[in-house]
């Protein structure tokens, strides 16, 4: 029998590259793209673990769960970097510069 590619492997990579890629867009969209990444790398081992002498591109699996994996634990540090700054400046001093500098000061102890 021939070797067929593995369903979804490449979009796969390519998701998990997405994810890491967008972490700095307020921690969302790389997060939506990482976990779907995963979900579509659980379906597709199970395919392969049925059959592995039917598929190639498993490589690619494996290196775009990884990345997804990467990306999705970026995600959410910088998720958490954004509520901490909203926490500890508000959203007042994050819109108004000179509230922004007032509260850096306050914070070095000028």
């Amino acid at each position: 029998m021939e070797q067929q590619k593995l369903p979804n492997s490449t979009l796969i990579l390519v998701f998990g590259i997405i994810s890491i890629v967008t972490c700095c867009c307020y921690g969302v969209i790389g997060l939506i793209f990482g976990i779907i990444a995963v979900v579509l790398a659980s379906k597709a081992t199970k395919v392969y673990a049925e059959n592995p002498e039917l598929y190639t591109g498993f490589s690619n699996v494996k290196t775009g769960k990884i990345l997804a994996i990467i990306g999705i634990v970026l995600n959410l540090i910088y998720i958490g970097y954004v509520i901490w700054i909203i926490s500890a400046f508000g959203m007042e001093a994050l819109q108004d510069p000179e509230l922004m500098q007032e509260k850096l000061r306050e914070l070095q102890g000028l």
